[in-house]
């Protein structure tokens, strides 16, 4: 599996809400991040690893719960990160339904918005594609790194992770 679909699929992961099977999975994806290449990226994935294992399951939940769920701030769903214009959120969600149908992909359980859901997409697809689902959220992305950040959120780091993959896509089209 290419470096950038390892990466995205772990980033992916540690989004996601840590659930039973999340812990039950653990193990596996916590290995797979020992095997990224990119040192600074793979010394991320595997910290927050040990930050997940060192609080445990009861209290990472409870911590991803304060995290993503009861601030409107730092969710996960990109379309909600500008929630003074219903139209626009509508427009933006629409996009990003679109890009799933595009690709042969929909998503059944998540809105289309749903940042593991978008990373997951471009796991999925070839560099090209990847790079297009990118462009499409970077500003979302960035948006979000910087409200972790204000939050003392340790997923800023994992943002900072993602938003190197699309750096280097940006770098390859220039």
């Amino acid at each position: 599996m290419e470096e950038y679909k390892k990466t995205l699929k772990l980033a992916a992961y540690l989004l996601e809400y840590p659930s039973e099977a999340w812990w039950q999975d653990f193990d596996a994806y916590r290995a797979a991040a020992a095997e990224i290449e990119t040192k600074q990226a793979r010394e991320i994935l595997e910290e927050l690893f040990d930050y997940a294992q060192e609080l445990g399951s009861k209290a990472y939940e409870e911590q991803y719960v304060r995290s993503f769920e009861f601030s409107p701030n730092t969710n996960l769903y990109l379309t909600t990160q500008d929630r003074t214009d219903f139209g626009k959120q509508a427009s933006e969600m629409h996009v990003y339904k679109q890009l799933f149908l595009k690709n042969g992909f929909d998503t059944q359980n998540e809105l289309p918005d749903y940042l593991p859901a978008l990373l997951e997409l471009a796991a999925a697809l070839p560099e090209e594609k990847a790079a297009e689902v990118f462009r499409t959220m970077k500003d979302k992305l960035k948006l979000l790194r910087d409200r972790f950040i204000e939050a003392k959120l340790a997923y800023a780091f994992l943002l900072d992770v993602v938003l190197m993959q699309a750096e280097r896509w940006e770098g390859d089209a220039a």
